[in-house]
């Protein structure tokens, strides 16, 4: 039991660390969309993934010696896939807000990343913990419809000018037709995960310690996504002639973007490595080891409501709204608990 919690604990800090990465990104000035989403793109997707998965490297060895042994098409390209839904997951943010932006898209990142490689590797598994499986996603996406409802019930109640006061871009509709595509592809990342199960247990052999094995897999799709997100900001920047914001120094603003771009990527790349990290407390219980991708995406969505309360993204709603809201998180709080009332399954 006390295995289970720890992980759930370092789960949940690494998910704290993606809920905030959002938040320097609203400090960035002066620059367009493409070109902060790049450079945070290189720590968040390169840098500190390549950093993570040195910690797996036994001594003596290389993080080629890791890679060797087993195919990285699989990995790389779900990784392409989830690029594409890390693209839409920022623009998601820009028209939702952080609060229910993140909460629509990793809604559906949620049901698509734990259910697909579930049907896929346990097809012998018994019925029971498939209905089990089942309904812990149905519990989490139910709390995710009501925090979505409470998310209608403020665009009912604000005008205009206080929906873009609160989210500079707020558009309902292409925001929600954004953030579930968002979801829908960025369940990729969990799809590469599993694809990349032999680089694992290759690094576990090698000896590598069990806590960072995760970590090689992590940075071959995190590779794929930023090749998507690359090819399309540096399109964007052909297309509205961006590319000087680069070269802009005045008033410091180079490095002070380029700093607050690392932060973003760093806390961003936490919630991964705190997942490769906790799921391995997870060893002994196959339930929560299935549920584990769900776990994640629940906690970021608790997470990124509370900075969406604390940024005042719903400032001005109403007592039924935040009624909502609270009931929404209380369920999602409960589709976490769930699969420990199943734990010898």
């Amino acid at each position: 039991m006390w295995n289970i919690v720890t992980g759930l604990l370092i789960i949940a800090l690494g998910s704290l660390g993606q809920s905030s990465s959002y938040v320097p990104i609203r400090k960035i000035r002066l620059w367009k969309w493409e070109s902060f989403w790049l450079v945070q793109g290189v720590f968040a997707w390169l840098l500190f993934p390549a950093l993570g998965a040195m910690l797996a490297v036994p001594e003596g060895s290389s993080l080629m010696d890791l890679y060797a042994g087993a195919s990285l098409k699989g990995p790389i390209g779900y990784g392409v896939l989830w690029g594409i839904g890390g693209l839409t997951f920022g623009l998601s943010m820009r028209y939702l807000g952080i609060a229910l932006g993140q909460s629509l898209a990793l809604g559906m990142c949620s049901a698509f990343g734990t259910m697909i490689p579930a049907l896929m590797n346990d097809s012998d598994a018994p019925e029971e913990k498939k209905w089990i499986l089942a309904a812990c996603v149905g519990i989490m996406l139910a709390g995710i419809a009501v925090i979505g409802y409470a998310g209608s019930l403020r665009d009912r109640k604000l005008s205009e000018e206080e929906k873009r006061k609160a989210i500079q871009d707020f558009a309902l509709t292409k925001g929600l037709i954004v953030a579930l595509l968002a979801g829908t592809m960025s369940a990729c990342f969990n799809l590469g995960l599993e694809a990349g199960k032999p680089i694992e247990e290759a690094a576990k052999a090698a000896g590598a310690n069990e806590l960072f094995a995760l970590n090689p897999v992590i940075l071959a799709v995190t590779t794929g996504g930023f090749f998507t997100n690359a090819l399309y900001c540096i399109a964007l920047h052909l297309k509205n002639r961006s590319g000087n914001d680069y070269c802009s120094t005045k008033g410091g603003v180079l490095l002070h973007n380029i700093l607050f771009c690392a932060l973003a990527g760093l806390l961003w790349y936490s919630q991964f490595f705190g997942l490769g990290m906790g799921k391995t407390f997870f060893r002994n219980s196959p339930m929560m080891m299935a549920f584990s991708w769900s776990i994640l995406m629940s906690l970021n969505i608790l997470f990124s409501n509370g900075w969406g309360i604390l940024l005042k993204e719903w400032k001005g709603a109403d007592r039924k709204t935040i009624g909502a809201l609270a009931v929404g998180m209380a369920i999602l709080i409960f589709s976490l608990l769930f699969p420990n009332l199943n734990i010898r399954i």
